[in-house]
């Protein structure tokens, strides 16, 4: 006869297994002997091993007592239900493995690949990063409202990031990054943010990335990145009404204002 410790060891699990067990109702106690000590014999190894095999291959302990004692029909069909819940479990745990990838990877977690690479081009090209996220902001907001149209979106802003005089433009706005509404340099930046509006209009043209009607940013979000753009930089609001004066209203969905006839 063994003690609990010797039948722990017999069947390759602890004693707080084997008690465990014996609170869930799945092995049976043994009464105390003369001495105050519960004996097994080899039927409780047995049962014991067949619980560990059934609970280290991911059956849950409420049916192991239900398998214990299934037919053969029974159990094989039982096996399979638990494979099936093993392997979803499994696909669920791999969706996380990949989640918690793409958070080791930052922007990645919520940007599409274009636009991470778009943000890599723009630290390559010597942007700071302020600039840099104030464009991950917006991508992220544009990617969760309009996710099939980033690709086309993303295609012009490559193509404006590359053309040396609008890059150098939004170079000259992250420099001025702290200055206050009244700042001199305002008006003349209003006039090359027009240049540059002008600019990549012919640019998308030449490249044929110009963006169709259907693709267009919503009202709505256009206000949301608008808003994004004057919180950053204190004089983005004063920089528009330039614009406006100029003949342009926006920032996101910048169009040219209908003068009245």
């Amino acid at each position: 006869m063994l003690t609990i410790s010797q039948l722990a060891a017999y069947a390759g699990v602890t004693v707080r297994a084997v008690r465990h067990y014996h609170a869930k109702g799945l092995l049976p106690e043994p009464e105390r002997d003369q001495s105050g000590y519960r004996r097994y014999g080899a039927a409780a190894v047995v049962e014991l091993v067949r619980i560990r095999i059934l609970a280290d291959a991911g059956v849950p302990l409420s049916r192991v007592r239900e398998l214990l004692s299934a037919a053969d029909p029974e159990f094989a069909q039982a096996v399979r239900d638990i494979d099936l819940r093993l392997r979803a479990e499994i696909r669920e745990r791999q969706q996380h493995r990949e989640r918690i990838a793409r958070l080791a990877s930052g922007e990645s977690l919520a940007l599409p690949p274009e636009a991470v690479a778009y943000l890599d081009r723009m630290r390559e090209l010597g942007f700071g990063e302020r600039l840099v996220d104030i464009e991950r902001d917006s991508w992220i907001l544009i990617a969760a409202q309009i996710p099939d149209e980033v690709g086309t979106f993303m295609a012009i802003k490559h193509a404006q990031i590359e053309h040396e005089p609008l890059r150098r433009l939004y170079l000259d706005i992250e420099s001025m990054a702290d200055c206050t509404h009244d700042d001199p340099r305002l008006p003349e930046l209003a006039d090359r943010v027009v240049v540059f509006i002008e600019a990549a209009a012919a640019v998308a043209h030449e490249l044929e990335t110009g963006v169709p009607e259907d693709y267009q940013v919503s009202d709505a979000l256009a206000h949301l990145l608008d808003s994004a753009f004057c919180e950053t930089f204190p004089w983005a609001t004063r920089l528009l009404e330039l614009l406006e004066e100029r003949g342009w209203t926006g920032w996101t969905n910048i169009r040219r204002l209908t003068l009245p006839t």
